[in-house]
């Protein structure tokens, strides 16, 4: 039992708002491509296979940033008592289970098209190169935006076998909604982050963070309203933006710099917000 204790810990499966803030982009891609594909049976397969790729991936992805990060986590309050950095776990042992999840999620991703095959292979580059950024540039977040938002391109892929521009401006949506909601996350390890010598935009926006996070939030709105201009759809659909919008809302009045949990608490909103797109983006196929 202890065992399975330390590989949930090891694998976040303790905290799964990790998993669904990978998992509603590829739902949002797929709803998209679904539009485009109406095919309902391939459409509930392939949202099964995306959330178990999505818990396998977020998984191997954790695993990997604590073997990358283990002597940064040792110095980090929040972070010290993971199972790699406290020693419970060996480096090997760790990047064994890293092996099997990733052979697993191959064979999940093998069940798409080719296109899909290898915009899934190539993501890998963004996944393993993450959890270096920090290190080298104050936009980490940024890079985050670009790997967990990938699945929006293999979601639509997968029900169209092509690459068109609305995916692409959903994509940047989502990128700016991960800038914003991971500055909230970053913020409550900012004063041992800055200790340490590890960048973040919650360190370099913390003057001015409201603003920063607000900006990257209406950035994300802004998107989706051209992607909803650029597909001619009903201008009934514009009131379900409102939803999410006001979770945006919230979680910036929410969120208080120098309180750790009252970053948490918003960033774990976000969780809302993107069931919230999730349900405009759905709706598009029946409004």
């Amino acid at each position: 039992m202890e065992k399975l204790r330390i590989i949930i810990k090891l694998t976040r499966l303790d905290k799964p708002i990790g998993i669904l803030l990978l998992f509603w982009p590829c739902a949002w891609g797929l709803t998209l491509g679904y539009y485009f594909n109406n095919e309902t049976t391939l459409y509930l397969k392939y949202i099964i296979f995306f959330f178990l790729g999505s818990v396998l991936m977020r998984s191997a992805g954790c695993i990997f940033n604590d073997i990358v990060d283990r002597n940064l986590d040792k110095k980090v309050q929040r972070t010290k008592k993971r199972p790699i950095a406290s020693g419970k776990i060996s480096i090997s042992e760790a990047s064994t289970y890293i092996v099997f999840l990733c052979l697993v999620a191959l064979l999940i991703l093998l069940q798409f098209n080719w296109l899909t095959i290898v915009l899934g292979m190539s993501s890998m580059t963004l996944v393993f190169a993450y959890p270096f950024m920090k290190r080298i540039t104050y936009w980490p977040q940024l890079f985050l935006g670009l790997t967990f938002n990938w699945g929006i391109i293999m979601g639509w892929t997968s029900m169209t076998n092509s690459i068109s521009i609305e995916p692409l401006i959903l994509y940047l949506s989502a990128i700016f909604w991960t800038l914003g909601y991971d500055t909230i996350y970053g913020l409550q390890d900012i004063r041992d982050d800055e200790i340490i010598g590890v960048k973040s935009t919650s360190i370099k926006f913390k003057n001015n963070v409201k603003a920063f996070v607000g900006s990257c939030y209406c950035l994300c709105v802004l998107f989706i309203l051209i992607m909803f201009l650029m597909m001619d759809l009903s201008k009934y659909l514009l009131l379900l933006t409102i939803p999410f919008i006001i979770s945006f809302v919230y979680q910036i009045k929410m969120f208080n710099k120098d309180d750790p949990k009252s970053c948490l608490a918003a960033f774990r909103n976000n969780n809302l917000s993107g069931f919230l797109i999730l349900i405009f983006v759905f709706s598009i196929n029946i409004l």
